[in-house]
């Protein structure tokens, strides 16, 4: 599934800014699997999989309209081959543009595994350990009564809390990554660090500030150099409000009257690193990919990933760095993560054993993306 490179890459906001428009230009589609001709919803359909994509589009299309999801698309691949990826419904209520496997959604919180590779790739390089204190990294991040490392932060066991009240619809620009850790910097910690299991999207801003502190440049330069130009991510960027971006869907919630309307105006600068990146289901699997075996990483860095972390009473949290992991109904490894943000929702899944990767998003808040949902999809193209 990786794409070509198209020569050298551009100056960063050039990047940003016509980042949809070269994903065409670069040819950056998978070889394994030719997009059918007609409707562009469709992306690729391995025909052997006719029967599971059928049963298929009856699933998903049973959960969109239960749940009056404006848009939604979906992409199972193994290895380096699509199986199937295709958009449904509509990007754009208004205008009545319809999704393709090109729509870029909000995947929340999946922007938790993308920056841990970002991480990975620091600790393979020597230039960050794990276990150092965050301010080994990030310097003016003030000391709290117990220390804190990256290692915990990245596990959701760092003392850090997560968001108060309405603070996830912040629409505050955030120039750069660390004037976002003004939010809860002075804050104390909620817990000693290694105590407790307590979901923290805010300490994943404070990964992105020693991610930066590491890697000596800009969180977001080094996240599109290293990981999404790397790996041939064409359709993934952060969610910039003010460029035009290329094959961007609307946002969408449910009102009190449970209708859909336009979402809240949010910027998400405060969180690129936890929740604020911008992708499609084809780019979900082949980031994924580059997971199911040693290559982009290594072995050991990828069981560094996946690995529960443990908290002093030796109970394990079921999360490694940036990756949920469980056990499936057939008793293999699935590592995964979901993603919640105003105006999307998203899954992403890998099961380690039969290689099996289902990526789906959606453009409502509420809409039901989980992985039960996507082991449902698992289990038709086995």
């Amino acid at each position: 599934m990786r794409a070509p490179h198209c020569g050298k890459t551009p100056a960063f906001v050039v990047l940003v800014l016509l980042a949809g428009a070269l994903s065409g230009a670069c040819g950056g589609e998978p070889q394994a699997t030719d997009r059918p001709a007609g409707d562009a919803s469709l992306g690729f359909a391995a025909p052997e999989y006719s029967a599971a994509i059928e049963s298929a589009r009856g699933v998903l299309g049973a959960v969109m309209e239960e749940e009056a999801i404006p848009g939604l698309s979906v992409a199972v691949g193994r290895g380096t081959e699509i199986l199937w990826s295709e958009g449904f419904g509509y990007s754009d209520l208004t205008h009545q543009v319809k999704v393709t496997p090109l729509t870029k959604f909000r995947v929340g919180s999946v922007s938790k595994p993308i920056t841990a590779a970002a991480l990975a790739l620091l600790v393979e390089a020597g230039a960050l350990d794990l276990d150092a204190p965050v301010q080994t990294y990030v310097p003016s991040f003030p000391e709290k009564i117990w220390p804190v490392t990256t290692r915990q932060l990245a596990g959701h066991i760092g003392g850090i809390r997560h968001y108060l009240g309405m603070e996830n619809f912040s629409s505050v620009n955030y120039p750069d990554v660390l004037s976002g850790l003004e939010i809860f910097k002075d804050d104390p910690l909620i817990n000693e660090p290694g105590t407790e299991f307590s979901y923290s999207s805010y300490g994943w801003n404070l990964v992105s500030a020693v991610i930066e502190g590491a890697a000596d440049e800009p969180f977001l330069e080094y996240m599109h150099r290293e990981v999404f130009d790397a790996l041939g991510m064409e359709n993934t960027i952060a969610d910039y409000n003010q460029p035009v971006i290329p094959y961007r869907t609307r946002f969408y919630a449910r009102g009190m009257g449970g209708q859909v309307v336009n979402a809240p105006y949010v910027d998400n600068s405060y969180k690129w690193a936890g929740g604020g990146f911008l992708s499609t289901p084809e780019d979900l699997l082949i980031f994924a990919n580059a997971h199911a075996a040693p290559g982009y990483l290594q072995a050991g860095t990828l069981e560094l990933l996946f690995t529960s972390q443990t908290l002093r009473d030796g109970s394990e949290t079921g999360y490694g760095i940036g990756w949920g992991s469980a056990t499936n109904d057939h008793g293999e490894t699935v590592v995964s993560h979901t993603g919640g943000s105003v105006g999307g929702r998203t899954v992403m899944t890998l099961n380690r054993e039969n290689g099996l990767i289902v990526a789906i998003v959606a453009n409502l808040s509420s809409a039901p993306m989980s992985n039960g949902l996507a082991g449902r999809i698992e289990e038709l193209f086995r």
